[in-house]
């Protein structure tokens, strides 16, 4: 065995630190959730729903509400790395079920960065004459081996390029603002003048698409066995999370529709440089640099969940135990790190980022789906939950359970 890892069986060698705190929770949320699905895919969305795209993310985010509240209540129950797999094994008393679900969120975190992946090339290219596939490679390799630091460290990172990157979404508002763009008007104009099926059609179809922009939130529980006070901070940290990307990504619809026709934003590969360049004037390679950031933060960001969900699979023997090794110096769950690097590149050279996005909302809401049900099973048992813990009503993840099922297989059905 190497000298700087630890395997699963080392007793106290194998735990995480507890260092993380509310902001570099939040931080870590932002960093995961607002990235390649507002700064890549919004001409996607608006694309397929045109005028009636915020509505789509107002769908997405309202349906994000209920697995989000199931998520603040469990993750106070069992604050653990692998969380969905934790709560998904408590709910159904099911080992299987443990290392499906474990296995289906570590996908989420996979094939979602390799989708950011593209986004990051996508952006890259305008600034770096390099072929995509070298930038793709080189890009993948790099943020795995920053996820590869202690958790403290790598979030810090992620936590000033979050930073940058709603810096960015921000500036595309308030230019939009100052040029005297009609919000309200936008605003109005979102909402459908009738239950056409073609209309419908559209706002359904991107509203899947919309629910990858959502995704981030749900990552939040996998850094549970770092966070100091997890009842109390995990459930802060998810809800503060999907109200501010929600605030974020309706207003920049608003704004890109309101200074820029919707043809001309799904016609680019850069649709918020052609926004932020319409509504300030400004050159578009600022907003193409903060891109590039975002994007790449993004990456950062899925890859320590994924490894962190693999780290807690192999810890519980799961999975082979090597994957539950951890650097000696970092405490960094590093070959569970290489193997996540390793699948991301492979994904993110063999398929499209608009298949990869559908994928990733499909897979996560299945799994929310799960989580709502193991939430239902564990209150009807009385399961006490330990002092701090956010408690919701029983209603909460029925809804959860409709919403989800709904959007899927109207999403499904509608692409």
């Amino acid at each position: 065995m190497a000298p700087d890892t630890v395997s699963a069986g080392d007793g106290p060698d194998t735990s995480l630190k507890r260092t993380l705190t509310l902001p570099y929770v939040v931080f870590y949320g932002l960093g995961v959730t607002v990235g390649a699905g507002i700064y890549v895919l919004i001409g996607e969305v608006i694309g397929r729903a045109g005028e009636f795209a915020p509505l789509s993310f107002l769908i997405a985010g309202f349906v994000m509400l209920f697995p989000a509240a199931c998520y603040a209540e469990l993750t106070g129950r069992l604050p653990f790395a692998a969380a969905e797999a934790h709560f998904a094994e408590a709910g159904f008393n099911s080992k299987t079920l443990f290392l499906i679900v474990g296995l289906a969120v570590a996908s989420v975190g996979i094939v979602s960065s390799a989708a950011i992946a593209h986004g990051a090339v996508g952006y890259l290219i305008q600034v770096i004459d390099l072929p995509p596939t070298v930038l793709l490679v080189g890009v993948v390799c790099l943020t795995g081996l920053v996820a590869g630091f202690g958790v403290r460290e790598s979030i810090g990172l992620a936590g000033l390029l979050t930073l940058i990157e709603v810096t960015g979404l921000i500036a595309i508002i308030a230019g939009a603002a100052f040029s005297d763009a009609d919000f309200a008007g936008q605003a109005v104009k979102m909402v459908p003048p009738s239950f056409s099926s073609v209309i419908w059609f559209g706002i359904i179809s991107s509203s899947l698409l919309a629910f990858f922009a959502f995704i981030g939130f749900e990552d939040i529980p996998s850094i549970a066995e770092e966070t100091v006070n997890p009842q109390k901070t995990l459930s802060r940290g998810i809800f503060i999370t999907l109200v501010l990307s929600l605030a974020l990504y309706v207003l920049v619809a608003l704004a890109s529709l309101a200074s820029v026709p919707a043809a001309e934003i799904a016609a680019t590969e850069a649709p918020l440089a052609l926004v932020f360049r319409e509504t300030t004037g400004l050159s578009p390679l600022t907003i193409t640099l903060i891109a590039i950031v975002a994007t790449v933060n993004g990456i950062i960001v899925q890859i320590l969940m994924a490894a962190r969900i693999l780290y807690g699979l192999g810890r519980r023997g799961a999975l082979p135990t090597v994957l539950a090794r951890v650097h000696a110096r970092t405490r960094a769950p590093v070959v569970a790190t290489a193997l996540v690097t390793i699948i991301v590149l492979i994904l993110a050279l063999l398929f499209p980022i608009t298949r990869l996005a559908e994928w990733t909302s499909a897979i996560t809401l299945s799994i929310f789906i799960t989580v709502c049900a193991a939430l239902i099973r564990i209150k009807r048992r009385g399961a006490e939950a330990p002092a701090g813990t956010f408690i919701i009503p029983v209603w909460v993840p029925y809804c959860g359970i409709i919403a989800c099922a709904a959007l899927l297989i109207s999403g499904l059905l509608a692409g």
